[in-house]
């Protein structure tokens, strides 16, 4: 498939998103947008590794939606916000060609959906005193959401590994492992200590847990290898 090819997939891949109210129109056309970029910058590979959690992220929201409806904590379609709060710093790591941020960026963007959409389903506790508190609370984490992060992170070292975004299978799990880990506990701890209290919004808070990911990931580079 020669490169324009991949664009019109693109292209299609974000009309169903928006058919599928999976995004909204904004949220469809940035993303067809980042996406071409990176194609051209980057290479399809690194696209495809975006594309891994956009297809985990719309799977997981799914989960159980009925009960996330019931107790109000079902997301559904998501807007331009919630892709560029998400997706701006793998973009921008992408755009440089720095596999470690891309890779931490994306991990903890991973982490956090599937943390957020399968442990929503159990009674969490509060990140900073362990309290129990309402499912869909910010900085609430369960055993079952931490154990669901950390395996979305492991799929997203994984694949970006198979797909060529970094050619040694240990350093790319171990930078999605821990970045991604980490990062996610960073936006749990941001949502306990100013989400909570409207410091920050839900936007911000993943912003900030992603650049955390990607920055981890970039320090893990430095002082391991």
């Amino acid at each position: 498939m020669i490169i324009w090819e991949y664009v019109v997939l693109l292209v299609i891949i974000g009309l169903i998103t928006y058919a599928k109210k999976a995004l909204d129109l904004l949220g469809s056309i940035f993303m067809i947008i980042m996406g071409v970029i990176i194609i051209f910058v980057a290479g399809v590979n690194w696209l495809f590794l975006i594309f891994l959690f956009l297809i985990l992220g719309v799977g997981f929201t799914r989960y159980k939606n009925d009960y996330k409806k019931e107790i109000g904590v079902y997301e559904g379609t998501r807007t331009l916000k919630n892709v560029v709060s998400n997706g701006i710093v793998a973009f921008v790591m992408a755009a440089f060609g720095n596999y470690a941020g891309f890779i931490g960026s994306i991990a903890t963007a991973t982490a956090d959906t599937m943390a957020s959409e399968v442990g929503v389903i159990t009674t969490p506790r509060l990140i900073t005193n362990f309290k129990r508190v309402p499912p869909g609370t910010d900085g609430g984490i369960s055993v079952v959401g931490t154990i669901a992060g950390i395996l979305g992170a492991g799929l997203i070292g994984l694949a970006a590994y198979m797909l060529g975004v970094y050619p040694d299978l240990a350093k790319t799990l171990a930078i999605a492992l821990v970045a991604g880990s980490v990062g996610c506990f960073v936006d749990s701890i941001l949502g306990a200590m100013l989400e909570i209290k409207g410091y920050l919004n839900n936007e911000h808070v993943n912003l900030l847990a992603t650049l955390t990911g990607a920055l981890l990931g970039n320090v893990m580079v430095w002082l391991l290898w």
